[in-house]
């Protein structure tokens, strides 16, 4: 499934363009703290399979009040390099591709 145009923000790694996006308003489960943030990531010229990457941090709009630091492009740079790495092919189809770096998250 493509990444809606609007809200997203390109990003270039490697020379390679990028759409990226974290979902406006949080789930209930975000919004409660019980699970982290996530954002997603797709190819711009040929979009397959896309990424999704949970962080270590709750999201933006959580309704507990809880501090969090904004996702910065270096944060999406690095996590499509890691993806890339370990195997994720953003321009074939397929399942979306799963990066789990919510590790050593403090409890939400």
């Amino acid at each position: 499934m493509a990444l809606p145009k609007k809200g997203s923000r390109r990003i270039l790694v490697d020379g390679v363009a990028y759409r990226w996006t974290v979902r406006g308003r949080p789930t209930y489960d975000q919004g409660m703290c019980w699970s982290p943030l996530t954002f997603a990531v797709e190819h711009v010229e040929s979009p397959g399979a896309t990424l999704v990457v949970r962080t270590n941090q709750p999201h933006p709009g959580n309704w507990m009040g809880r501090l969090i630091s904004p996702v910065l492009p270096s944060d999406v740079a690095g996590a499509i390099q890691t993806a890339r790495a370990d195997g994720w092919a953003p321009e074939l189809p397929g399942s979306p591709f799963l990066l789990d770096q919510s590790q050593g998250a403090a409890p939400f």
